[in-house]
């Protein structure tokens, strides 16, 4: 992260979370200083060094930067969390379905996928649980990043044993729609109208109707081109996962950490910075200019009703009437089928002409 973004986070520590506010002891000596706490802490996630590798950088302690480490991630999920780990708004949603629309996907708002990250100190009680493949133990994040690498959802926490259609069970991904809480989203695909965005996925993830895969063996022109688009755009949430890592190897590297709640703010933190930097760096590397789109119904383009009332009532016959249209594998191969007429026209001229 830039200097200014540093600073922004060190005085909103330093002003509102009361271990990082300097203090002196009955000797009228001062305490450590804010911006040594921060910098042990913000070093041991970027680097994923141990707990002792700062005390000659820094003058602290091992037991001190742990407890460092251990307030900031909780500093910065109480400070920053609301804003930097939020549903998609209204305005939020239009800007995704604008991009998803230019890029040939009307409807898209993100992709979703899963990552492992491996924990070394796993209890030897649970490592059957969370061990597989390698046989060493990951807890799995479930994620969904948008083409700038925002990530809109995370849930972590379920163990390694788990594939994406397990975790999918378990993950309140889609529990604002099926309560009714979620911005009504407007889209025509192939001339038809739809109202349930959708997301890109691999392979694994069930045919519903707010997941659509690529082709595995396409045949024929249309189907070849849809798959490499949705190939290509798939890679988004990768993409978020790998900048993710490269920001903070603590990440990357097995955790350390003995306790999982622990590990579950530390993953939640990272995140929320993730999202900050994405934030102060957008307009640097973003190829879409969200201001040249046009937007409303009667361009025919996505659009988002902002009228639309979410104080649905939350009874079990509309929550099971939600759930089912979001699992109807008619309404997702009819779906598939208008997004490869659509890519078809956008871009098939350019694959003809090549």
């Amino acid at each position: 992260m830039n200097k200014p973004l540093f600073m922004h986070i060190v005085d909103r520590l330093s002003n509102e979370v009361e271990f990082f506010q300097q203090k002196r002891d009955a000797l009228r000596r001062l305490s450590l200083s804010p911006l040594q706490k921060y910098t042990a802490a913000i070093r041991v996630l970027a680097y994923g060094s141990a707990a002792d590798a700062v005390d000659e950088y820094l003058r602290l302690g091992e037991t001190t930067t742990r407890s460092c480490v251990e307030h900031f991630v909780e500093g910065i999920i109480y400070l920053f969390g609301e804003e930097y780990l939020r549903r998609p708004t209204p305005a939020d949603l239009q800007r995704l379905l604008d991009i998803g629309e230019v890029r040939g996907f009307p409807g898209m708002i993100g992709s979703i996928d899963c990552m492992h990250w491996e924990w070394k100190n796993c209890p030897t009680a649970w490592k059957g649980q969370y061990s597989r493949g390698s046989g060493k133990p990951t807890i799995v994040l479930e994620a969904v990043a948008s083409y700038d690498l925002w990530i809109w959802h995370a849930f972590f926490g379920p163990p390694g044993t788990l594939n994406d259609i397990n975790v999918l069970d378990r993950s309140p991904v889609f529990d604002d729609i099926i309560k009714g809480q979620a911005p009504q989203v407007t889209f025509f695909v192939n001339g038809r109208e739809d109202h349930l965005a959708y997301y890109l996925t691999d392979g694994i993830y069930l045919k519903w109707t707010t997941f659509i895969q690529s082709i595995p063996m396409p045949q024929g022109p249309k189907a070849v081109l849809f798959a490499q688009h949705q190939e290509a755009v798939r890679k988004d949430v990768e993409r978020a996962f790998g900048v993710l890592q490269a920001h903070f190897a603590i990440v990357k590297n097995p955790a350390l950490f003995w306790d999982k709640t622990k590990i579950g703010k530390i993953m939640r933190a990272c995140i929320i910075l993730h999202n900050m930097i994405v934030e102060n760096e957008r307009d640097g590397y973003t190829q879409f200019d969200v201001s040249e789109f046009q937007q409303g119904e009667d361009t025919g383009s996505s659009y988002v009703d902002l009228n639309f009332s979410t104080d649905m009532l939350t009874n079990i016959a509309n929550m099971m009437s939600v759930r089912t249209t979001i699992r109807d594998r008619q309404m997702h191969q009819q779906l598939k089928a208008d997004l490869v007429e659509h890519l078809w026209r956008k871009f098939g001229r350019d694959e003809d002409n090549n």
